[in-house]
């Protein structure tokens, strides 16, 4: 290599590495990592026979140690092996930076096998005017498959941390689409630091606003550019001739009522990092000679229950009315359980369009599968619509004796309130308890089948996960799974009339420096 690894007093304009073979590059751009930052967009790099050059093209900074990580860009021409441990080290000045800083990236929310492809951590230092969503890091390294990583040859100073998955290759970090994290505190590298850990999650930080309002075929509809969380809205009216629905960024106000003038309706809304607007809009009702919308509705057809159905029916708009003549369980050709205005309700009395059933359902009945059935004309919506299809949705009841008895525990931490999910193996909630203020965790009564034990420490008790606001200097709400101590996976096998005890599920750690445990002073043995 020219300049040689290690050289002091360098500031080469040309980079040239020479090997015993023919050569070619992949990626070059993407898998050479450089420290600290340099311009790739002037980098040049090409192969010719056994020899790789690299143009550089810019000014280098003074007395400043670079690191040229070449990674797997370098392959031999015959068969695309990659030159091992191939990395380049110099100095513009008379000494080479040696202290270095290294840890572990975990995924809150992993899908399947953890996926640490793409993994960049980058230090910026303080004073620098770009961050992770603005530009590339000072310094940056790439995680390994396990989600280790080490940067090295560190100029000693105060840097911000950032992690990200960078899948688009922009070495900074999209925070509409990619995963990341970030250090709150600045980090003081004055000897090696190891143990510093991140927890990758997303979080959208575009600002939440209302881009649009404006009236449709039979509603007043508000679009926003992300989808609203909490939702507040005030008029004498709501709940009683007016309701609302939402749809994928959007809200759609209903009136049972021509409304000649505007009215006012006040928002108050939050998305999931704490956005609000706070503003009034001015809805608008006119009569209108267009053909409404059909009515239509969807079922959670399939689900399985014990003694109680529990069925519900989501609608494309507000109900006023049902015809419980037509809404019925045949048990039969000649019985059936006719449902109850007492066996239905409305999820929330302000939309109206979303319907919950709980009917009881005697032991003595020998069905395995109950088919909640409805007529067409059953359901009439605000504008006098009815639903033109008819529907039967499939319901099955379990068998007590196939069911797993208990599975219990214990979360070894004080940090409550603590949202625990037991979750299926298609990654759906199960069953969910929230625990206020205690540790021990019990599920009860279970179909057999393969779970996981998901914990979300509810740091600020609203009984939701809340991701981090970089903004705000707030990291995400901690989340972490039961592992089996024996071989580390998640996986929970339960069978029919089995109790499973005294799990213990151990928090990973936290965003920053891992905190060092105590040595014993009983456990240590000196040697005479």
């Amino acid at each position: 290599m020219n300049p040689e690894d290690q050289s002091l007093n360098t500031k080469p304009e040309v980079i040239t590495l020479e090997f015993d073979e023919f050569v070619k590059l992949d990626n070059p751009n993407k898998n050479i990592i450089i420290t600290p930052r340099i311009n790739k967009d002037e980098l040049l790099v090409e192969a010719l026979k056994n020899q790789v050059t690299l143009e550089l093209n810019q000014e280098l900074e003074e007395n400043t140690t670079y690191v040229f990580n070449f990674q797997k860009s370098i392959q031999d021409l015959s068969e695309g092996n990659p030159a091992e441990n191939l990395k380049l080290v110099f100095s513009t000045g008379d000494q080479i930076d040696s202290l270095s800083l290294s840890g572990r990236v975990n995924t809150y929310f992993p899908t399947g096998r953890d996926d640490f492809e793409d993994i960049l951590i980058g230090l910026y230092p303080i004073g620098d005017t770009t961050d992770l969503f603005s530009g590339p890091p000072y310094y940056i390294s790439q995680s390994d498959s396990l989600g280790n990583y080490s940067i090295n040859n560190i100029k000693q100073g105060d840097y911000k941390a950032f992690v990200w998955k960078d899948q688009n290759n922009s070495l900074k970090a999209e925070f509409k689409s990619e995963k990341y994290d970030f250090l709150p505190d600045t980090i003081s590298i004055e000897k090696n630091l190891t143990d510093l850990i991140f927890n990758l999650s997303a979080s959208d930080l575009t600002e939440f606003r209302l881009q649009r309002s404006s009236s449709s075929t039979e509603s007043y509809d508000l679009i926003f550019n992300k989808n609203p969380l909490e939702i507040e809205l005030t008029h004498e009216q709501l709940g009683k001739s007016l309701f609302y629905t939402t749809e994928d960024k959007k809200i759609k106000l209903y009136s049972t009522e021509t409304i000649s003038d505007s009215t006012a309706v006040k928002l108050q809304l939050a998305d999931s990092i704490g956005f609000t607007i706070d503003t009034t809009i001015w809805a608008k009702f006119p009569e209108s000679d267009r053909k409404p919308e059909e009515l239509t509705f969807s079922a959670n057809s399939g689900k399985s229950f014990l003694e109680r159905l529990k069925a519900e029916l989501t609608f494309n708009k507000p109900l006023r009315q049902i015809n419980y003549d037509s809404l019925y369980i045949p048990l039969d050709s000649a019985k059936r359980i006719q449902i109850q205005p007492e066996m239905v309700s409305f999820k929330d009395s302000l939309r109206r369009d979303i319907l919950l059933f709980d009917i009881p359902i005697a032991d003595t009945l020998e069905l395995q599968i109950f088919p909640l059935t409805l007529a067409d004309s059953t359901f009439q919506d605000f504008e006098g619509q009815f639903n033109a299809e008819p529907l039967v949705a499939n319901y099955r009841k379990i068998d007590p004796e196939t069911l797993a008895d208990q599975i219990s525990g214990r979360i070894n931490s004080q940090n409550t309130p603590f949202i625990v999910r037991l979750r299926n193996s298609k990654e759906e909630i199960y069953r969910e308890i929230y625990l206020e203020n205690e540790s021990d965790f019990s599920f009860e009564r279970i179909e057999a089948g393969t779970y996981t034990i998901q914990v979300i420490e509810d740091k600020n008790g609203n009984q939701r996960w809340d991701p981090s606001n970089y903004y705000q200097n707030k990291l995400a709400e901690k989340v972490y799974y039961y592992q089996n101590p024996e071989n580390q996976t998640k996986e929970i096998i339960l069978k029919s009339g089995w109790t499973t005890e005294d799990l213990i599920i151990e928090p990973t750690q936290s965003t920053g420096l891992a905190e060092k445990k105590p040595v014993d002073k009983q456990e240590i043995q000196v040697d005479k």
